[in-house]
């Protein structure tokens, strides 16, 4: 995968897309509207209430929804990037001739990004029942992801018993592990890196090393004797 897709998008700043045709007051209040969503987004969450958004934002409820008519249509805005930055993070795994690599490095990839950018990715995880926008492009990047395990179960690297659906038990269980922002990247590649091992079948080399381990509370337990 080429290393110019090795992260999600910044989590600083968005891509207004507003039309061309909006007059300046117009365009100014869906900038402010799409500021406030992504720092309220980040620091309360995807449930944010709309009013609230509003208010930070410095316009009335009905300005934000004659721009935004709902939640989901706001989110796939905001995240607008990074939804197309994970799409071409598996658009990359697709062309990988490795299948092995692909898969490897599309989990390390979208697990690191968690690390930068938790509200992202819950926006990828969650249940919203979307819009249009919304839907077509968690479902482009879904049925990437799909194809990626397919292709390393074909060339025998995957164990046959992945299924797609463990991909979030594998970004809900990264996501656990990275509320401190300190330790949040070494505890991510090292549980990822382990992760990687149980699913990897029909290893013709020995395995990678594991990361350094993270200086979490329980690494201060005494080691066991094989450790």
């Amino acid at each position: 995968m080429p290393a110019h897709v090795s992260q999600i998008a910044s989590a600083t700043g968005f891509r207004d897309t507003g039309s061309p045709g909006l007059r300046s007051d117009a365009a100014s209040n869906r900038r402010r509207v799409l500021e406030a969503a992504r720092t309220l987004f980040v620091s309360r969450g995807l449930d944010v209430p709309m009013a609230t958004i509003a208010r930070r934002a410095g316009v009335g409820v009905a300005t934000l929804y004659r721009r935004f008519p709902t939640r989901e249509a706001l989110v796939t805005e905001v995240f607008s990037d990074e939804f197309a930055a994970c799409a071409t993070i598996v658009d990359d795994a697709l062309a990988d001739d490795d299948a092995w690599r692909a898969f490897r490095r599309t989990i390390e990839t979208v697990c690191a990004s968690q690390t930068r950018d938790r509200e992202f990715n819950d926006a990828l995880l969650s249940s919203l029942p979307g819009t249009v926008g919304f839907e077509r492009e968690r479902l482009r990047i879904e049925e990437g992801f799909a194809e990626v395990v397919r292709r390393a179960k074909a060339a025998g690297r995957l164990r046959e018993d992945f299924d797609v659906s463990d991909l979030s038990l594998v970004f809900l269980a990264n996501r656990g592990v990275i509320g401190d922002v300190a330790t949040a990247p070494a505890a991510s590649r090292r549980l990822v890196a382990h992760l990687l091992r149980s699913f990897e079948a029909g290893r013709a080399e020995p395995a990678r090393p594991l990361p350094p381990p993270a200086p979490l509370g329980l690494g201060r337990l005494p080691r066991t004797s094989g450790g």
